[in-house]
């Protein structure tokens, strides 16, 4: 990349960080009621994510060759698990994370 390029690239790259950042504040301001579609996102689209997730990292597991999804399983549980006991979705991501790391790594 020639300078040139490189200046535009920074530029661009912190002209959208700050659309993305200033403008629903613009979009949605304090003093009005926030639309009825956009609270509906609020409280539906964070669960369809995390199931859109696991649904992508689950596609590929094999039941009948490899591990069998034995690390898969025990992971998913070990998140559960600490989910709640703990209720602190970071925590639990990365407790399954380790677990499903250790056991690939080490015994599988």
């Amino acid at each position: 990349m020639t300078l040139t390029q490189q200046i535009i690239t920074i530029g661009m790259v912190v002209l959208g960080t700050l659309i993305t950042r200033f403008l629903p504040f613009i979009v949605f301001p304090a003093g009005k009621p926030t639309p009825k579609y956009i609270q509906y996102l609020g409280r539906f689209l964070p669960s369809a994510v995390f199931g859109l997730l696991v649904i992508y990292c689950l596609k590929d597991v094999s039941l009948f060759t490899g591990s069998h999804g034995i690390p898969e399983a025990v992971s998913i549980a070990v998140v559960v698990l600490m989910h709640l006991w703990k209720r602190q979705m970071l925590l639990s991501i990365a407790g399954g994370t380790i677990c499903y790391m250790l056991l690939v790594q080490l015994v599988f």
